[in-house]
């Protein structure tokens, strides 16, 4: 957890729970979900874009794009995931990314299209995710994207 902030400056606080949310929406998108947990999920994805929107780089917003893909994805709103999804791909393939970062683009993509019922581009981005997984330098990058791509079932 970041530490809490010792000002009353909002900007700290939006990124304080920018971070916290973001965190939050994580650590539940790679767990066995209740229904009240995939609420939880969702609630936190979004605010933590939200406070995003306050104080965040382009980068930050990109990459609450990218958890509200995936937990669009995960929740079955294929559109949104897809809407999402294709947004924050554009931004990662299109600039100067890490291989876990490039990798988790492919990831959440796949897991879009195939959500969203575009069997065509899932099965693409789906081979794109495998070698761009192959690519990770470090082995535990490699575990933390893993941990969704194996949430997605293979073409």
């Amino acid at each position: 957890m970041p530490p809490v902030p010792a000002d009353f400056e909002p900007d700290s606080w939006h990124r304080h729970f920018a971070i916290e949310c973001n965190n939050r929406a994580w650590d539940l998108a790679v767990a066995l979900r209740t229904d009240a947990e995939d609420q939880a999920m969702l609630n936190a994805a979004h605010a933590s874009a939200w406070h995003w929107s306050f104080v965040g780089t382009e980068l930050n917003q990109m990459r609450a794009k990218m958890l509200l893909a995936e937990v669009h994805a995960l929740l079955g709103l294929g559109s949104s995931a897809l809407s999402y999804a294709t947004e924050m791909r554009g931004y990662f393939l299109a600039n100067e990314a890490p291989d876990w970062e490039i990798s988790f683009t492919h990831t959440i993509y796949a897991h879009a299209c195939l959500v969203a019922g575009d069997k065509d581009r899932f099965r693409e981005a789906y081979r794109s995710a495998e070698q761009a997984i192959s690519l990770i330098a470090d082995e535990e990058d490699r575990e933390v994207v893993l941990k969704t791509f194996n949430q997605i079932p293979d073409p």
